[in-house]
C-alpha cells in the first residue's frame, strides 16, 4: 500500500517479508478498507455515486494515468460530505488502487482535486503544495493473528484550516 506524493494519511509497512505477503495478498483480493476524505473542485450533485472506469497509462504523457478503455479495472465511490461555494468535500472509498486512482477518476469527471498539479487545471487558485487529499481509514486483518483491524486519523492541520478558509468564503 502506498500513496501519491503530498497525499496525507495512513499507510500500511509490512516488519517482514510474511507479513508483506499476507497484505499484499489481501490488497490483491480487495480485502483491504482504503477511505479517504478529498476537496474537489465543483458542486457535485448527486449525494453519492461509483465511478467504475478502467485506468491505463495515458497514451499522450507516460507520466500520468487516465481512463482508457483497454486499462485495468478501477472502482471509486464517493459519498458527499459538504458543499462549499464552488467546491465539494467528499468521503471516497477504493475497492481497486490503480496509480493516481482518485484523481484521475475526479479529474475524469470534471471535478479534479484541489492542488493536483497533474490532473487538475494549471493554474492552481491557492498556493497548495499538492492535491487535497488525506488517507483518513485503514482497515485489514493482521498477518499474524488473524484480527481485523481499523485505524482512523485525523485531517492534518493544513486540510483544516483550508477547509475553514473556505467555509467562510462561501459565506
Amino acid at each position: 500500500h502506498r500513496l501519491d506524493k503530498d497525499t496525507s494519511g495512513l499507510l500500511i509497512v509490512a516488519k517482514n517479508d510474511k507479513a508483506h505477503l499476507k497484505m499484499s495478498e489481501q490488497i490483491k483480493d480487495r480485502k483491504v478498507n482504503k477511505k479517504y476524505i478529498a476537496l474537489v473542485r465543483g458542486i457535485i450533485k448527486e449525494n453519492e455515486a461509483t465511478i467504475n472506469m478502467p485506468i491505463a497509462r495515458n497514451k499522450k504523457d507516460r507520466k500520468k494515468m487516465a481512463v482508457d478503455k483497454d486499462g485495468k479495472e478501477a472502482i471509486t465511490h464517493f459519498k458527499v460530505l459538504r458543499r462549499y461555494d464552488k467546491y465539494t468535500l467528499l468521503e471516497v472509498k477504493i475497492d481497486t488502487g490503480r496509480t493516481h486512482q482518485i484523481r484521475v477518476h475526479m479529474a475524469h469527471i470534471g471535478h479534479p482535486l484541489l492542488g493536483d498539479p497533474v490532473y487538475g487545471p494549471k493554474k492552481q487558485v491557492f498556493n497548495l503544495q499538492g492535491q487535497v487529499l488525506h488517507a483518513k481509514v485503514l482497515g485489514f486483518v493482521h498477518p499474524r493473528t488473524g484480527e481485523y483491524m481499523e485505524f482512523e486519523t485525523e485531517l492534518p492541520n493544513y486540510f483544516e484550516e483550508f477547509l475553514i478558509k473556505i467555509k467562510n468564503k462561501s459565506k
